[in-house]
């Protein structure tokens, strides 16, 4: 009646602004009461019995829960301020049913906590793991008062018909401060976490929390948290918030005072369900989606223990101490130029002739040339005329003598404008360069016909090149490398970065401040070794505008291009190496890579100039095949990792590139590669092999192509074979030990020619040999793999071992980058005692 005579006044005429409101507030009201009146006669007969029970510590409650009843249990315990006590409290159900699990919820003063028991926990792909025993220890939250006393209630519920039986008990934990230096040990598992608090002491501001356990598996994750609530200590939600890694044996977490303002933090452990993060194996799919899995026993025994970190003292320490090695070779370096300039003004009082030939010490080959070359002292061409004589009757090579004063003046008539488009275009050179190259025997005269100042131009492309890739290759990196820090740094997860974590000094926003500090050698000697190689390069321009005849027609052709370009490469490399190591792991591993390959084609490159200026590698062509190694070390780290098909590929490149090199030096690039090239092929074989067996005309040469055809078809066979998760560095494993094969055949051939070492090349020789064997010793520890999990990785993770600061891969960055200067040194002094010996006495090999 209530409602019509509402409905019908929307009809009417309003009588008054209070009948408006009126009527419908009643209506409502009657509404409310009749849904009342509904659901409670729905309700009858399910009434719910609550029992609220007051409960004391250590004591466990034996009990029985139904639908129809709800146990509470009311705790009370005294809070200390100076003083923190842990609450745990362990469930465990003894029934089977996993329909209606029980609902147990921990009414705190500022935190409630919930959980189901049987707890389900899901791995990869679904898999679901139940446990019936549940420990979870509760979170304190911090008191004003000196001492309060605070209630928390366990409610105990489920809605399951049938009574289910359960145990529970709220015990103490006594040692739930961990104390500096303290270890302490216990059992955790993944329906039992663990976690504690810890406090920085007074002068303290940085600690390293270690995690360390016995037991490979099952896999764990330790977690540093700040003081509040709720604590995340599950598997599925401890990534949640703060820093965390998985760990299989050992576990460290760097953790900074400032990053917490209450001066405290958790070090929370949870063992995960599954081990495929630690790289464990994975259990099997279960035939059905719903089905529960057994996860057995996975239980974990752990010791934890907080040291203070290294103070601010260390850190300077660590930097005075890298400056002031690598500033100690700059000091060296200008002792070493005193005493050259001083023995070098000594010697223009006492100017002796140019040294007498090899030829003339009767240590040279006793075969005469197969062609002879033309003399030519009147050349318009080059000043580097060829003066040996193709009549020669004896058993050594035969020169025609010319005086240095009718070259100087040769030199003089020839000076006239050239340009980068004269290369190779001079007639007399396009004429007889065949002849002169197949010559059995080559003096570099032979090799150096075209003008230096075009040669000087072309080389000097290295240069520009290399700065060009180093500006563009740089700062993409950088940026990326400062993005990964920052995810790490606002994510927690430390499982990013594969660091040396018992050896990782943060400074500012960087994690491993010490891991690219040590890069600062490669940066400093680099610039070293430009300055020396510029100082070199002005001395020669000085000698070459005084007409000085030595530097004009005597010595290895002085060509610094390729001698710029290293130490860029070098300085570069540095550069790189410390953005790798801001964030290392696989995706960026080739920063740390690229300028080493580089600095092995740069060396090779520069060994084959000193003996054969004129027919060495463009920039354009020495550029193109580097990006193409860093092409493939791209793809063998994206796709190289067990695939079949890409390691068949790579070894037919590389055998095909091998021998398609070796033919291209030992026939000097007179050859083509064309559609008639198998034809010369055949060809060759049928006269020199089977019509008559003849031996090689270059014996040298021939030797060191069949070593290095010998070396890298091994290489390539054992990377078919075994296929190195590591592509990376055995792509630059590659290039090593060609380097060294080339710089080892050099050496032999230089001595074999009657040349020798000088003291300075010779004491760089075996210093450096001696700094590479103990850097290579400290770069075999492998204090970390991106190979391997994160969590693998650390067990290999080992304390620092030079000034509390720097550890065996830092010391491998200060060894290497002294190593690589004095290699780079060795070339560029290793020929000196050449340097007033006329260039067609000098033999090409």
């Amino acid at each position: 009646m209530m409602l019509r005579s509402c409905w019908k006044s929307r009809h009417k005429k309003s009588s008054g602004p209070a009948s408006c409101w009126i009527r419908p507030g009643l209506a409502a009201l009657l509404w409310l009461c009749v849904t009342q009146f509904i659901c409670g006669s729905e309700a009858v007969g399910e009434t719910k019995h609550v029992v609220q029970k007051y409960a004391e510590f250590d004591i466990t409650y034996n009990d029985t829960v139904t639908s129809e009843n709800q146990t509470i249990y009311a705790f009370n315990h005294t809070v200390s301020r100076n003083k923190t006590e842990g609450v745990r409290v362990s469930v465990d159900v003894l029934s089977q049913g996993f329909e209606s699990p029980i609902l147990f919820v921990v009414r705190q003063k500022q935190a409630v906590l919930s959980f189901q028991v049987p707890l389900i926990l899901r791995g990869l792909y679904q898999r679901k793991y139940p446990y019936n025993h549940l420990g979870r220890t509760l979170c304190q939250p911090p008191t004003r008062a000196a001492s309060e006393t605070q209630y928390f209630f366990v409610d105990v519920s489920t809605l399951s018909s049938q009574g289910t039986n359960y145990q529970l008990r709220v015990s103490r934990v006594e040692s739930f401060t961990l104390q500096t230096d303290k270890k302490f040990s216990f059992i955790a598992s993944p329906s039992q976490p663990q976690y504690f608090k810890y406090v920085f002491p007074d002068g303290v501001d940085t600690v390293i929390v270690k995690v360390n356990s016995d037991m490979t598996f099952p896999c764990s994750v330790m977690s540093v948290q700040d003081i509040q609530c709720p604590v995340y200590d599950l598997d599925n939600n401890v990534a949640f918030i703060g820093m965390y890694q998985t760990m299989t044996k050992k576990g460290a977490i760097t953790v900074q005072r400032k990053d917490f303002p209450s001066n405290s933090f958790y070090v929370v452990v949870v063992v995960k369900t599954e081990d495929e993060a630690c790289g464990g194996p994975l259990r099997f799919y279960p035939l059905r989606p719903d089905e529960l899995i057994d996860a057995g026993n996975r239980t974990k025994v752990i010791d934890v223990v907080v040291s203070p970190a290294i103070n601010s003292e260390v850190y300077v320490m660590g930097m005075l101490f890298c400056l002031g090695i690598f500033l100690s070779f700059y000091l060296l370096t200008l002792l070493v130029a005193c005493l050259e300039n001083r023995r070098m003004k000594r010697r223009e009082v006492f100017l002796n002739p140019a040294d007498m030939s090899p030829a003339e010490t009767g240590k040279t080959p006793a075969s005469p040339y197969e062609y002879g070359s033309f003399a030519d002292n009147g050349s318009t061409l080059s000043s580097e005329a060829i003066t040996d004589s193709a009549t020669s009757t004896d058993n050594n090579y035969g020169y025609m003598e010319r005086s240095l004063d009718s070259v100087g003046r040769s030199r003089q008539e020839s000076l006239s404008s050239v340009e980068e488009d004269d290369y190779d275009t001079l007639e007399d050179i396009d004429s007889d360069k065949n002849i002169v190259r197949t010559k059995k025997f080559l003096c570099v005269s032979d090799l150096a016909r075209k003008d230096k100042r075009i040669l000087s131009k072309k080389y000097q492309i290295y240069f520009w090149n290399i700065a060009t890739i180093a500006v563009f290759y740089a700062l993409p990196v950088i940026q990326l490398v400062i993005t990964y820090q920052t995810v790490v740094n606002v994510t927690g997860n430390q499982d990013i970065c594969f660091y040396n974590f018992l050896c990782a000094h943060p400074l500012g926003a960087l994690s491993a401040f010490n891991n690219i500090l040590s890069n600062l050698g490669y940066v400093m000697l680099g610039l070293l070794f430009l300055l020396i190689v510029l100082k070199r390069d002005i001395v020669h321009n000085r000698a070459l505008v005084r007409n000085d005849l030595n530097a004009l027609e005597c010595g290895i052709p002085k060509h610094f291009g390729l001698f710029y370009a290293m130490g860029t490469a070098l300085m570069m490399e540095g550069l790189l190496s410390a953005c790798y190591h801001v964030c290392p792991n696989y995706t960026n591993f080739q920063f740390d890579t690229s300028f080493m390959y580089m600095i092995a084609g740069l060396c090779m490159l520069k060994l084959y100039q000193k003996r054969h200026p004129d027919i060495n590698a463009s920039a354009y062509t020495a550029y193109a095949c580097l990006a193409g190694v860093i092409f493939f070390s791209v793809l063998g780290v994206v796709f190289g990792k067990g695939n079949m098909v890409f390691w068949i590929v790579f070894s037919v490149i590389h055998i095909l590139a091998t021998l398609l090199l070796s033919t291209q030096l030992y026939y000097m690039g007179r050859w083509r590669f064309d559609s008639g090239v198998l034809r010369r092929i055949v060809y060759v074989i049928y006269t020199d092999c089977i019509r008559q067996c003849s031996g090689p005309m270059y014996i040298d040469r021939m030797v060191l192509l069949v070593m290095g055809n010998i070396v890298n078809w091994s290489l390539a066979a054992y990377g078919l074979i075994e296929r190195p998760n590591d592509f990376a560095s055995y792509l630059l494993a590659i290039a090593i030990c060609n380097l060294l094969l080339y710089f080892a055949f050099y050496i032999i051939m230089k001595l074999r020619s009657g040349e020798r070492i000088k003291c300075l090349p010779l004491v760089c020789i075996l210093f450096t040999a001696v700094v590479w064997g103990f850097a290579l010793y400290f770069f075999f520890q492998g204090l970390s793999t991106w190979q391997k999990t994160p969590a693998e990785s650390r067990e290999h993770n080992r304390d620092c071992i030079l000034l509390s600061f720097f550890d065996d891969h830092d010391i491998w960055h200060f060894l290497s980058s002294i190593a690589m200067f004095g290699s780079f040194l060795v070339l560029l002094t290793m020929d000196d005692d050449l340097d007033t010996v006329q260039r067609d006495k000098i033999f090409v090999f």
